[in-house]
C-alpha cells in the first residue's frame, strides 16, 4: 500500500529521564482524576488507554479549537491540518497525528490537488496515523505491527458511537500504521489495500479486468444486487512529454550518411536557448523539463464490464478537462545563492573582484609575481596566454563593425553610468565576466592587453571596432567609454590630417592677414538685422561645433573658469579658440562687417539698444556695446582684430587629435584599479540586464514589471558608486544586488522557456507563468541568506477546449528509433503516448432506506444515498495499488 506515513513530517527528540519522571506523574494524576484501577494494568493496557484520551481528548476539541491549540497546516494542502501526541510504549517511542478538514469538502473533489493520498484511496474527510518516531518512520517487526494495530482499534472501539468508522490500516510499503476515520456516519467501514509492485497480471492493466476486480469485492449475497448493477466511474490520467532530444534534431540520418564518424562527433550540439540573447555568454539549463498533463473524466455509469472496452479506446480528447502542470527544474525551486550559473553568478564574482580592487596602487600589482605571499590576488588564477589571445581577437575583430549600440528601452539605463553592451568597454566587461572566474588579477591581466591593443590601433591609425561612428560624445556613459569614443574621433581626425598631408594640401591659415572681400561660409540671412555701416543683410555664418569634451574635461574647464575667470569671462586658451573661430568664420559671412555687428549677432546681451519702444527707429539702430565690452583694452575686441575672415572649411580644427589622442592612452594606462573596476561593474550590470531585456516572452505582464523593478533597483544602487561611498556598505549593497538580478534572471528563462514550448497558446502560457510567479514571488527577498522551502510547485493550469491541440503538439508521435514505446501495455493513447499514471474509483451508492442498509428505526431524516462500495486504484503496467471501503450496517 502506497501512501504518505507520518515519519514524513516527525520531528526527532529525546526524551531525558526528567521529562519521563514528570510526564509518569501527570498520568498518575489524569488516572485518579478518572477514578481508573491500573494497579494491575499491564504497560499495553496503559497504552491503550492513553490512546483512547488523546482520541477522545481531540474529538471533543473538534477542528476549531484543535487549530486554536496549534494544529498545522500540512504542507501542500491548504485546507488540511494535523495535531500530534507523541506516546511512550516501553523503549519506543510512537508519534500520533490526526489529520482534519479546516472546512468540509465538496462533492466529486477528490481530483484535486488538495486531497492527501489518505482521502483520495479510501474517501475519508479525516484520518489517524502512527508510526514510530525514528528517523526511518519503520516498525521493525511484525509483533510490534499487530501490537499497535491492536491497540488502535481497541482505543477507538472504546471512545463508543462517536468513533463508529474508526479502524486501523496497515500500510505495508512503509510499514507505517494508520487509522482511517469519517466521521457524522452511523455506519461502519471496512478498509482494505493491497500493492502490487511488479509483473502486475495483464488482466489488471485493463479497465475490464480492473472493473470485474470491483465487483469481485461484493461480500453479501446476489440476492441484495440486481443482474447489472451500476457502477460509477471517474478517471483521472497523467502524461508526461517526452524529454526533447536536441542531438536528434540537430543531425538527422540523411545529414549524416555524407559525414565521417569523427565529423559527426564533432558536430556541435543544438541546445534549446541557442537563439536567446545570452546564448553568446552561456547556455542555461532548460528551467522547464517537460510538462504533465492531467485528462480528467467526470462521474460517468455503467452496468456491464463491456462498456469499459469502449471507454479505454477513448481519445483522450473526449475527457471532460484537461490541467497542464510545468516540471520545473530543481534549480528554479531551490534558490540557494551560487547554484544558479549565469549572469549573476558572475556578476556576483566581479563585485568580489571590486571588494579587492582597493589593495593596490596600479594594476601592474596584480599581475607581478607575489609567489610566497600569502595574498588573495597570488592565488587567482589566470587563463593561459592562448585564451587572452582569442579573447582579445574577439574583442578588436575586424568582424566587430561600427556598433548600433544595443541601448535598453527604459528610463533608469542612462543612470547607471555603464557602457552600451556592445561598445568595445561593453564587450570588454561581458568577456571579463566569464574570463578566469571574474578574479581581480584576471582581470588585470585582461585589462592590461586591452588596453595594449588600443594603443596599437592608435600607432597604426587603425580604427577602434565596437565603437560608433559618431562626433558626439555620450556624457551619461561611464568614463572609460567616452574616452574610447574620444579616441576613436581622434584616429579619424589623425588618418584625415595625414591623408592632407600626404596630398600636399597647403594651410589656408598661414597668410592670416589677407583680406578677401568674397562672401564665404554663409548659412543664411540673419531676420531683420543688417550691418551697421552698410546696411547689407547679415549672414549667420557656419561655425565649428564644440570642441569635443569628456566629462572630467568639463569639470576641468569648470574649475578653470572659477580659479582664473575675469571680467570678460575666459578661462583660458580653448575660450579664446573657440572665440576666435566664431569671429573668424563672421567675418568670411560678412566682410563688411564691424566688432559691434558681431556682439549683436553672438552675444545680443552686450548690446544696450536706445531706439524708441514704438519701432519706428531710424538708421542706424541706435545702440551702444555693454560696459564689459566697452572698457579699455577688452579681450574680445583684440581677438576681434587678429582673427581673419575664414569661413570653417579653413579653418584649423579646435580639436587636436593627437594631443587629446594621447591624453586618452595616458589615461586607460594609468586608470587606478578601483576606478577600472567600479566602472566595469556599472557596465556590467547595465549591458547583462540589458541583454536579457532582449529576450522574447510573449510580453507577459509580470514579467514587464519586474524588468521595469529590476532597472529602477539597478539605477538606485549603483548611483551610490559615482559618490565617495564606504566599500564596505557599496559591496554589501551590490551583492544584495546580485541576489534580486538573479532572481529575475531565472525568471525570464523559465519566462522565454514557457513561451516558445506554448506560443500557439498564448493565454495558457501566460497563466502558468503567473502560476509560477505568484509560488516563487515569496522566496525573492533580500537577505543574503539560503533560504530553501520544502513547498513544490504543482498547481496545474486548465486548459481551454481551443487550447487542446497546441497542448497535443507536446506530445510528438514516437519516431522509428523510439522502438521501446511500440510496447503499450494500457488504452488511452495520446499521440503514441501511454499514461505515466492512471487513477480510477468505482463505487456503487444505495439510499439509506432501501435494502439491506435500511433499518426499522430512522437514523437519518433525509433519503440520502451512501458509497457502500468504493475501490481506488491507481498505478501503471507494472505497479499497482488498489485500496477498498466497504460500508454497512451492523
Amino acid at each position: 500500500m502506497a501512501s504518505t506515513s507520518s515519519s514524513r513530517y516527525a520531528k526527532h527528540r529525546r526524551i531525558g529521564e526528567d521529562e519521563e519522571v514528570e510526564e509518569e506523574e501527570e498520568e498518575a494524576e489524569e488516572e485518579l482524576g478518572r477514578f481508573d484501577d491500573f494497579t494491575i494494568a499491564s504497560s499495553w493496557e496503559r497504552f491503550i488507554s492513553e490512546i483512547e484520551a488523546i482520541c477522545r481528548q481531540w474529538l471533543a476539541d473538534g477542528p476549531k479549537i484543535l487549530m486554536q491549540k496549534g494544529a498545522e497546516s500540512v504542507p501542500s494542502f491548504e485546507n488540511l491540518y494535523m495535531i500530534k501526541r507523541e506516546l511512550k510504549h516501553g523503549k519506543r517511542v510512537y508519534s500520533m497525528e490526526y489529520h482534519f478538514m479546516k472546512s468540509a469538502k465538496g462533492k466529486n473533489t477528490y481530483w484535486d490537488d488538495d486531497t492527501h493520498s489518505m482521502q483520495l484511496s479510501f474517501g475519508v474527510d479525516e484520518f489517524l496515523m502512527i508510526a514510530p518516531l525514528s528517523a526511518s518512520g519503520v516498525v521493525l517487526d511484525d509483533p510490534e505491527s499487530t501490537k499497535l494495530l491492536s491497540s488502535v482499534a481497541i482505543a477507538l472501539s472504546n471512545c463508543g458511537s462517536n468513533w463508529p468508522a474508526f479502524v486501523p490500516v496497515h500500510d505495508p510499503s512503509r510499514k507505517a500504521y494508520i487509522g482511517i476515520q469519517n466521521l457524522g456516519t452511523v455506519f461502519t467501514r471496512r478498509f482494505e489495500a493491497d500493492r502490487i509492485g511488479s509483473q502486475v497480471p495483464i488482466r489488471l492493466m485493463h479497465l475490464e479486468g480492473l472493473h470485474d476486480l470491483f465487483l469481485s469485492k461484493f461480500v453479501l449475497s446476489s440476492t441484495d444486487f440486481p443482474a447489472r448493477v451500476k457502477v460509477h466511474f471517474s478517471m483521472k490520467l497523467t502524461y508526461r512529454t517526452p524529454e526533447y532530444d536536441y542531438d536528434n534534431e540537430t543531425l538527422d540520418s540523411e545529414a549524416t550518411e555524407s559525414l565521417t564518424e569523427n565529423e559527426v562527433a564533432s558536430h556541435p550540439r543544438k541546445q534549446w536557448d541557442d537563439d536567446c540573447p545570452w546564448a553568446e555568454w552561456y547556455s542555461a539549463e532548460d528551467p522547464v523539463k517537460g510538462f504533465e498533463l492531467t485528462a480528467i473524466w467526470g462521474e460517468r455509469t455503467f452496468e456491464e464490464t463491456l462498456e469499459m472496452a469502449e471507454v479505454e479506446n477513448a481519445s483522450s480528447f473526449d475527457a471532460d478537462g484537461w490541467f497542464l502542470h510545468p516540471v520545473v527544474s530543481q534549480y528554479m525551486v531551490d534558490d540557494s545563492i551560487g547554484k544558479f550559473v549565469g549572469f549573476a553568478s558572475q556578476l556576483h564574482l566581479l563585485v568580489n573582484a571590486y571588494e579587492s580592487s582597493a589593495e593596490a596602487q596600479f594594476l601592474e600589482d596584480f599581475v607581478t609575481d607575489t609567489s610566497g605571499q600569502d595574498n588573495s590576488k597570488s592565488t587567482a588564477t589566470v587563463p593561459p596566454p592562448s585564451v587572452i589571445d582569442r579573447v582579445m581577437k574577439d574583442l578588436f575583430s575586424d568582424e566587430a563593425g561600427n556598433s548600433n549600440y544595443m541601448e535598453a528601452e527604459n528610463k533608469y539605463s542612462r543612470a547607471m553610468r555603464g557602457a552600451p553592451a556592445d561598445s568595445l568597454f561593453g564587450q570588454f566587461c561581458l568577456h571579463s565576466l566569464w574570463f578566469g572566474n571574474c578574479n581581480i588579477r584576471a582581470i588585470a591581466v585582461l585589462w592590461i592587453d586591452f588596453v595594449r591593443e588600443i594603443r596599437w590601433c592608435w600607432e597604426e591609425s587603425e580604427r577602434l571596432p565596437r565603437m560608433k561612428s559618431s562626433s558626439s560624445i555620450d556624457l551619461s556613459s561611464c568614463l572609460i567609454h567616452q574616452k574610447l569614443q574620444m579616441l576613436a574621433i581622434c584616429i579619424e581626425r589623425k588618418k584625415s590630417l595625414n591623408r592632407e598631408k600626404g596630398a600636399g594640401h597647403k594651410d589656408e591659415t598661414s597668410n592670416t592677414m589677407a583680406v578677401n572681400k568674397t562672401r564665404k561660409g554663409s548659412a543664411g540671412v540673419v531676420p531683420k538685422m543688417m550691418l551697421l555701416n552698410t546696411k547689407q543683410e547679415m549672414h549667420a555664418p557656419y561655425t565649428q561645433d564644440a570642441p569635443l569634451m569628456t566629462e572630467d574635461m568639463h569639470e576641468e574647464r569648470l574649475h578653470a573658469a572659477e580659479a582664473f575667470g575675469n571680467a570678460i569671462g575666459l578661462s583660458g586658451q580653448l575660450e579664446r579658440d573657440i572665440l576666435s573661430s566664431d569671429m573668424s568664420a563672421f567675418k568670411a559671412a560678412n566682410p563688411d562687417a564691424v566688432f559691434e555687428d558681431f556682439i549683436r549677432w553672438h552675444s545680443p546681451g552686450d548690446w544696450v539698444s536706445q531706439d524708441k519702444a514704438d519701432g519706428n527707429s531710424g538708421w542706424p539702430p541706435k545702440g551702444k556695446l555693454s560696459q564689459r565690452m566697452s572698457e579699455h583694452g577688452n579681450m574680445w575686441r583684440k581677438i576681434w582684430n587678429d582673427a581673419p575672415p575664414l569661413p570653417v572649411s579653413e579653418q584649423k580644427s579646435l580639436l587636436d587629435p593627437v594631443r587629446e589622442g594621447e591624453k586618452v592612452l595616458h589615461y586607460l594606462e594609468t586608470l587606478r584599479p578601483h576606478q577600472l573596476l567600479e566602472q566595469m561593474v556599472c557596465t556590467a550590470f547595465k549591458s547583462s540586464a540589458d541583454i536579457l531585456n532582449k529576450t522574447t516572452y510573449g510580453g507577459f505582464k509580470l514579467m514587464k514589471t519586474k524588468m521595469d523593478q529590476l532597472y529602477a533597483t539597478l539605477a538606485s544602487t549603483l548611483k551610490s558608486l559615482q559618490g565617495n561611498s564606504d566599500m564596505s556598505d557599496l559591496a554589501g549593497d551590490l551583492k544584495r544586488l546580485c541576489q534580486v538580478f538573479e532572481h529575475i534572471e531565472k525568471l525570464l528563462i523559465l519566462a522565454a522557456s514557457i513561451h516558445r514550448k506554448l506560443i500557439d497558446a498564448p493565454r495558457l502560457a501566460q497563466a502558468i507563468f503567473a502560476d509560477y510567479f505568484n509560488y516563487y514571488l515569496p522566496k525573492m527577498g533580500s537577505t543574503l541568506e539560503s533560504i530553501c522551502y520544502e513547498k513544490e510547485f504543482t498547481t496545474k493550469e486548465k486548459v481551454g477546449m481551443h487550447e487542446r491541440d497546441a497542448v497535443s503538439n507536446l506530445f510528438p508521435p514516437p519516431t522509428a528509433n523510439q522502438s521501446w514505446r511500440k510496447v503499450l501495455s494500457m488504452g488511452n493513447l495520446l499521440n503514441g503516448h501511454e499514461p505515466m499514471q492512471r487513477e480510477i474509483i468505482f463505487s456503487v451508492q444505495e439510499r439509506i432506506s432501501n435494502g439491506h442498509y435500511s433499518s426499522p428505526t430512522p437514523l437519518c431524516t433525509v433519503d440520502e444515498q451512501i458509497q457502500t462500495h468504493r475501490m481506488y486504484i491507481s498505478g501503471t503496467s507494472n505497479d499497482l495499488w488498489v485500496a477498498l471501503s466497504v460500508t454497512s450496517w451492523d
